[in-house]
């Protein structure tokens, strides 16, 4: 894992309370549809695993993300920590976007991330499902951006 000056608190080992608050500040960076700004929580030689794509490092993490916001419109994310030990933290999450013919999909997804001593993530490998929904049946109706902290979470959610 690369050594950088950087740091992205809250830093590793993780309490229950610090790795549920990196994983709400991760879901509000992605949220955010901002590449440049969301590449900066990952290391220089970030190895990612996304769907079929791979990226060993952060500007191809950060080229991977604009791609992804130019075809998953109005994105809103909503991220559970499922599990942490001292550097790791596991996540489940469901994301609803809709593509540009105005198809609505429900991604549902498990992420394994590892964290460098600044915080900074080195490893992140997704597996995510997409499920085709009709745009009545969606769940995510926060103004994009931040999910509102009265915004029910995916267990509060059934999901």
């Amino acid at each position: 894992m690369s050594s950088t000056s950087e740091a992205r608190p809250p830093l590793p080992p993780f309490t229950r309370e610090s790795a549920i608050e990196k994983v709400r500040l991760a879901e509000d960076g992605w949220n955010s549809r901002e590449p440049q700004r969301v590449s900066l929580a990952y290391t220089l030689d970030t190895q990612w695993r996304n769907r079929t794509e791979f990226a060993s490092n952060r500007e191809e993490a950060r080229q991977f993300l604009a791609r992804k916001w130019a075809r998953e419109l109005e994105y809103r994310l909503i991220k559970e920590l499922w599990a942490f030990t001292d550097n790791r933290i596991a996540v489940r999450y469901a994301y609803e976007w809709h593509d540009d013919s105005g198809n609505w999909f429900r991604s549902y997804g498990n992420e394994n991330w590892e964290f460098d001593e600044n915080g900074l993530m080195a490893n992140r490998f997704a597996c995510i499902n997409d499920l085709p929904i009709k745009e009545s049946e969606r769940k995510f109706h926060w103004p994009l951006g931040r999910r509102p902290d009265d915004h029910p979470g995916l267990s509060e959610l059934g999901l």
